[in-house]
């Protein structure tokens, strides 16, 4: 089956990248909702802004773990960099949590202040942003 997916040019959703890929894509589906809500493309919805503040607090803790110590053959949209400024790169993922954990305090006693929230979630584009120019192959 691996043999099938990389044929195809698939990545096996088992492997730390399919792992960290799926994750990734969850976080900007999440952000992108969070975002719209504020920024007036969906409906906002205060109980489900504070829900996907949450799960991307979550998800923000996750990707990490599915770096591997050691760059393998693999081909990835992460630059070598990932490999070879492992402390940079945390730093920044650890930047990327706290932005999380700022938006759900914002989040812990309604009424919730809009122009916060939009604050906080800026901060989070700003924090992938960031990490995707040092760290992400275009």
């Amino acid at each position: 089956m691996v043999m099938s997916l990389a044929a195809c040019g698939g990545v096996d959703p088992n492997s730390p990248q399919g792992k960290r890929t799926a994750i990734f894509k969850e976080m900007l589906s999440v952000s992108e909702d969070l975002g719209g809500m504020l920024r007036g493309r969906i409906a906002y919805d205060e109980a489900l802004f504070v829900e996907k503040a949450l799960e991307l607090e979550v998800l923000s803790q996750q990707p990490w773990q599915h770096f591997p110590s050691v760059k393998g053959d693999e081909k990835t949209s992460a630059r070598d960099d990932v490999w070879q400024q492992q402390e940079r790169f945390q730093e920044l993922a650890r930047v990327l949590e706290g932005t999380t954990a700022r938006l759900v305090a914002s989040t812990t006693q309604p009424p919730l202040n809009d122009s916060v929230l939009a604050l906080r979630v800026q901060a989070i584009e700003d924090a992938c942003e960031s990490c995707h120019k040092e760290f992400r192959a275009y």
